[in-house]
């Protein structure tokens, strides 16, 4: 009898591992929250990633951070972090200054418009993780991060 993802994706044949069938289901699951992640975040015209910076930045106030030191934070990578930056500069999210001590160093920090944007979307973010995952309680929530955390590892 196929499982539920071979029925969703109206495969006939079964996969040919546990280990296809398990990245289908992650790949296929990650598709499905980032889908409803970009119908919370349109409204407020930012991307994921834009959210995953400005996220970031809030963590690092008042200092700010480096270009290098967000791209490493990111959760997903994104390889033109620079323009990433230009686009939440443009919005007036971050500012960008040189630092003093080294000037070959840029710092970007978070402006009071990024952080009252997150601000907002905080509590509605928060209901939508809740509405996604918390029907499946905290145990299973727990071992749902220590089997990604293990795939990860590997």
């Amino acid at each position: 009898m196929p499982g539920a993802l071979q029925r969703e994706i109206k495969q006939s044949k079964p996969f040919r591992s546990l280990q296809a069938e398990a990245f289908l289901n992650i790949q296929k699951t990650a598709d499905a929250l980032s889908q409803a992640m970009d119908a919370e975040l349109k409204p407020h015209g930012i991307s994921q990633t834009q959210y995953n910076v400005l996220r970031i930045l809030r963590g690092a106030e008042p200092d700010g951070l480096p270009c290098r030191e967000i791209a490493a934070r990111m959760v997903a990578h994104d390889p033109d972090i620079t323009r990433l930056l230009d686009r939440l500069e443009t919005r007036n999210f971050v500012v960008r200054t040189r630092e003093e001590k080294d000037r070959r160093v840029i710092l970007t920090r978070i402006t009071r418009a990024g952080l009252q944007l997150l601000d907002e979307l905080d509590e509605p973010l928060y209901a939508l993780l809740d509405r996604l995952l918390g029907h499946l309680g905290i145990q299973k929530l727990k071992n749902l991060i220590e089997l990604l955390e293990l795939a990860r590892a590997s």
